[in-house]
């Protein structure tokens, strides 16, 4: 009696998990590096676009560096208005 092996599905999913890696943290970094150009430049233009890419890096992609990211990019945005008022005063 032959058996027959078919390539069935078993019912398990396999659901989007983190790369290992630089190439899992890619908007986590470029968030990081905007957060820092944000810093100096724009704040409200390059810091902001940094934070909601971490925010995104973290909630969709569930990125490694995401929540470094988020701080950096929270950081150089009030850190670069500051800067921008003192320097303007």
């Amino acid at each position: 009696m032959a058996t027959q092996y078919t390539n069935q599905p078993t019912g398990q999913q396999h659901h989007n998990a983190p790369k290992g890696g630089a190439g899992g943290n890619v908007f986590s970094i470029i968030a990081m590096v905007l957060g820092v150009i944000g810093f100096l430049f724009l704040p409200i233009v390059f810091a902001l676009g940094g934070l909601v890419m971490a925010i995104i890096a973290k909630t969709v992609r569930h990125e490694r560096l995401a929540t470094i990211a988020i701080v950096v990019s929270a950081i150089g945005l009030v850190g670069g208005m500051v800067l921008g008022y003192i320097v303007n005063t």
